[in-house]
């Protein structure tokens, strides 16, 4: 299988994460990684729009030439076809749980986040909204409080005990934060202690660059 991914960008990243975490904790999943450069504009040329008509990342490809086109669809389905060292285990509440709390975060922080990037100083050049920015970084203030109030139980990761998606998700998010050099953490200790924790480990290093 291919993967059709491209760094810094959230949901590629998100995938990229899922899949280093496992080839650490599990056997290594069998995915070639291509960079298509949307810098240059690779996602518009009719090879990506062959593979994806919106032009957007990520993409997988399975080896029959078929395509996955949503980042959470691509990770459920790796979890499903490669159910050994599978992050998300435990009873149905629990996995339940997972998933609302990775749904929360892409919703509620990680997708405001994607868009205050390119309205404060976009890296592919739209236009900056003083005002919409500052609109986002009001509404970012109260899930972010949530998230710190769920840390407050002493847990390592978001979830609980283990990594989950839900630290893929957000994590991808702050990383477009950084890379504008900008921290919406604020006045959270237990969330910067999280994004520092986390940032920390082996898997994610080989995939966060900034």
């Amino acid at each position: 299988m291919k993967l059709y991914t491209v760094a810094l960008a959230p949901n590629p990243t998100k995938v990229m994460l899922y899949i280093a975490e496992r080839d650490t904790l599990g056997p290594p999943l069998p995915i070639e990684q291509i960079t298509v450069n949307t810098l240059k504009g690779r996602h518009r040329e009719p090879e990506h729009l062959a593979r994806n008509p919106f032009g957007t990342l990520p993409v997988l490809e399975y080896q029959d030439g078929a395509f996955l086109r949503e980042s959470l669809t691509i990770i459920n389905y790796l979890a499903e076809k490669f159910p050994e060292g599978a992050l998300l285990t435990g009873s149905p509440e629990a996995r339940a749980q997972a998933r609302d709390l990775e749904r929360i975060i892409e919703f509620k922080i990680a997708n405001p986040i994607a868009e205050y990037v390119h309205v404060k100083a976009s890296p592919v050049g739209y236009p900056p909204n003083p005002e919409r920015a500052a609109a986002i970084e009001d509404a970012l203030q109260k899930p972010l409080d949530f998230l710190e109030g769920l840390l407050g139980d002493a847990r390592p990761f978001l979830g609980g005990e283990a990594v989950s998606v839900a630290d893929f998700t957000l994590a991808a998010a702050f990383q477009f934060l950084r890379f504008i050099k900008v921290d919406l953490i604020g006045e959270r200790p237990l969330l910067r202690a999280w994004d520092a924790r986390y940032r920390a480990r082996d898997a994610v290093q080989s995939v966060l660059k900034w």
